[in-house]
Formats: C-alpha cells, structure tokens, sequence
C-alpha cells in the first residue's frame, strides 16, 4: 500500500481471565506499527462479566467496566466503540483473552448459541459490507464466525472450540504457533496464539504474521 494502513484494534479489558490478553494486545499494536501501520484503540462501553483474580484465578467481589479496563492497555488513547466508523480504517482486529468470550460476546458460557455485543457485530459487519480485512487472534476468531456468514478461521487445536465454531457455519482448519488462515473470499486472517501452549515470543510471532496477512488482504 502506498498509504499507512490503519487499524481500528477492539480490545475486552484488561487481562487473560476477564478481558483483553495482554501480551497479544501489545504484540498486536507493536506489528502494526512495525509493519509500518497506525492503529486506534476501541472498547465498548459495557460492565465487564466478572473480575478475576488473575494470582488465584478466583472470582473477585468487584465490578468494573471494559471501556475503562481496557483504557489500561491503550495507555488512556481509547474510543467507545458505538463511535467506529468503517470509512475511517482500513483494517479492524480483535486480539484474544476470555473477555472476548465473556464480554465482547456469550461464548464462554453460551457457545455455538453465543450473542456478540451489539457494537462488536456492528463494527465488524460494517467492515464486512466494506469489503475491508478483519482480523483476530486466539478465542476471538469464535466471534467471527459467529458474525461473518461462511467464515474460515482457526483458533488452534481444540477440538470443542472447533466443533463450536463449525456448528457456527464456519470453517475452522487446525493450525501450529505462528500460523494463520486467510479467508480471501471474506478478507478474513486468524491466528491461535494462547489457544496453544505458548511463549510470549510465539505470541510476537502470531500477531505479526496475521497483520502481514491483513495487510497484503487490503
């Protein structure tokens, strides 16, 4: 491209547990900028499902918000996501962590039947009808399928989180650290990263190798 690709980066809080993982969240804005793109944050403005303490990985008597959680990650450069605009980006990409199956969509508890947030559907819908790449990385490829008729993604190995994603109308392709599967048809790249049993310099790998993807999708 001739131009800087920019990428609207969807995050679901602030740690593995409850919100956005953080080391696939850093790798992800660190290869988009090392791939020469720029990159805005956004995160709903919604009560986060539960806290967890990420020490014992026990339920916390807490209450907090994902737009404030993951302003952590962004360093406070955020946006609410009812505020995206399709025309203003070229790429959107969602890195993993279980918000993105608590609180970006239901599928940690509701699975193949899983709702994904209103917001979250509509950004990556508009992108979609755009004809523009989406991208996601470890369990957030889940709401990919959930949302994009006739998607191929991957989220790694496991088998039920395969089989849920099929029952989605999907079509998942197992895959190894560092590899991603491109949707060409639906501008689609999707990486496992902590879906397998991974380094951070594993992670580093994922998440550059799916920008590139997206990139050269653009």
């Amino acid at each position: 491209m001739s131009k800087q690709p920019k990428f609207a980066v969807i995050l679901a809080g602030s740690g593995v547990f409850d919100g956005s993982e953080i080391h696939e969240s850093v790798m992800t804005m660190y290869s988009i900028m090392k791939n020469g793109g720029t990159y805005e944050i956004f995160a709903p403005d919604v009560a986060q499902y539960h806290v967890v303490n990420h020490v014992t990985g026990e339920e916390m008597n807490d209450k907090r918000n994902v737009f404030t959680e993951s302003a952590r990650i962004a360093r406070g450069r955020i946006r609410k996501l009812n505020e995206f605009k399709a025309d203003d980006f070229d790429a959107i990409i969602i890195p993993g962590g279980f918000g993105a199956a608590k609180n970006l969509s239901t599928f940690a508890f509701d699975g193949a039947d899983c709702n994904v947030n209103k917001d979250v559907e509509k950004a990556i819908r508009s992108m979609a009808n755009a004809n523009k790449p989406i991208g996601a990385l470890c369990i957030s490829p889940v709401i990919i399928a959930r949302v994009v008729e006739n998607a191929k993604i991957t989220i790694g190995q496991d088998q039920t989180t395969a089989d849920a994603v099929q029952q989605m109308g999907a079509t998942h392709k197992t895959t190894d650290h560092g590899e991603v599967v491109v949707d060409t048809k639906n501008k689609i790249a999707t990486t496992p990263c902590y879906m397998l049993d991974a380094t951070i310099m594993n992670i580093a790998d994922g998440a550059n190798n799916v920008v590139k993807a997206i990139i050269e999708l653009m």
